[in-house]
């Protein structure tokens, strides 16, 4: 995966508050230095402990491309979790990569991301519970490799365009449950959904059932279209879930119709990047539910909104929105017309726990019908909004 260095550029000059935070360091893992790039959001103090999410990078691309395609910032700065995104070794080809493919290389990944959390918890106040991997395409591989070999740190992985190759889903024989979240397009053209290719790919579907099957999962998954709020990005989205599983662990697979090998939400277009859903919200609102010694954590709610709705609607350009929270979160209020263009933002601020009334003033919009989204920490939802003349 390799995007346009001038975009980054670009976004790296229009974002200088996130690169003010933004730690680089280096560390000696198997006779190699290595470095990585760590993302550390205002709120956090060093006064409690907090999550650490591992943001890895895809083949041919690196850290610094990653922290920005795939990016958490938002979210960290909410919900107080550390990002780390470290740099793979460089291959035959010149390429950027972790060793998950097969071959001659004899470096040995898993033990860098090992004595990476290592180095960082000497600095850092993180929760050895909540550790957690996510990654595009050779970074959602590394991911699984972790989930394989590594679970006595990785409390859940997901994976964007990721899968595993054969040898190594026959091989892996995790040791606790690992709650997993793919998400996938069907028409991705460089991991594809059905597997193959000299690399030996399984499919997409056989590495879901098999994690199913590690974490003892009820087969019959619950299916959730993704509401299509977005009619030009080529592609439809649904929720795949598998729950039931041993200590609560849960499989999570979304599959993208017509989706391509990109990151959903994201805000660079490189092929068909599906926009009904954000990838990373939905992979933090998985990795929030679960820590190493209790998978499932029933006093957190899967999602921080509980309830919102729209009052009156249809309305002439002045409505109420009523929102509930299960806790304290930046909630975000965006009109987009049927186009998935952004037509207006009614609300940008950090609400507390409980019921709110936010009173919007939409006058400014045609008469027509809008879809109003929430944003509210790890949660996101979309209403339809009807305003007439």
């Amino acid at each position: 995966m390799r995007h346009s260095l001038l975009s980054f550029v670009l976004l790296f000059f229009s974002a200088p508050i996130w690169c003010q935070i933004t730690v680089i360091g280096t560390l000696k893992s198997g006779g190699l230095t290595r470095d990585y790039r760590l993302y550390k959001p205002a709120i956090y103090t060093g006064a409690k402990p907090v999550p650490l999410v591992l943001n890895l990078h895809g083949y041919s691309s690196n850290n610094f491309e990653q922290e920005y395609y795939g990016s958490f910032h938002a979210i960290a700065d909410t919900a107080n979790f550390l990002v780390v995104m470290p740099n793979g070794t460089i291959d035959n080809q010149g390429n950027r990569f972790w060793n998950t493919f097969g071959g001659t290389s004899t470096v040995n990944d898993v033990k860098f991301i090992d004595n990476l959390i290592d180095t960082l918890q000497k600095t850092y106040n993180i929760d050895p519970q909540r550790i957690y991997s996510t990654g595009m395409s050779n970074g959602g591989f590394m991911s699984y490799a972790l989930a394989c070999q590594l679970n006595r740190r990785i409390a859940a992985i997901a994976s964007v365009t990721g899968s595993m190759i054969v040898p190594n889903l026959n091989a892996c024989q995790p040791k606790r449950p690992v709650p997993v979240m793919e998400i996938h397009g069907t028409a991705d053209p460089v991991v594809p959904y059905t597997g193959g290719t000299l690399l030996n790919f399984a499919s997409v579907p056989n590495v879901v059932n098999a994690w199913v099957n590690f974490n003892k999962c009820n087969q019959t998954p619950l299916i959730t279209p993704v509401p299509n709020t977005n009619l030009t990005d080529g592609s439809q989205a649904e929720r795949i879930v598998y729950s039931g599983g041993t200590n609560g662990a849960t499989v999570e697979h979304y599959k993208i119709a017509g989706g391509g090998h990109t990151w959903p939400g994201a805000a660079f277009i490189t092929g068909v990047t599906n926009q009904d859903f954000n990838a990373s919200y939905e992979i933090w609102r998985f990795f929030r539910r679960y820590r190493l010694d209790a998978l499932s954590n029933a006093d957190l709610p899967e999602n921080i909104l509980t309830h919102w709705d729209i009052f009156p609607n249809p309305n002439h350009g002045t409505v109420q929105v009523n929102i509930q929270l299960a806790e304290s979160a930046a909630v975000r209020l965006e009109v987009f017309n049927l186009f998935g263009q952004l037509q207006t933002t009614g609300l940008d601020a950090r609400l507390t726990a409980g019921e709110h009334q936010e009173q919007l003033n939409l006058q400014h919009l045609p008469s027509g019908i809008y879809l109003m989204q929430i944003n509210s920490g790890a949660s996101q939802s979309v209403k339809k909004l009807v305003i007439e003349d």
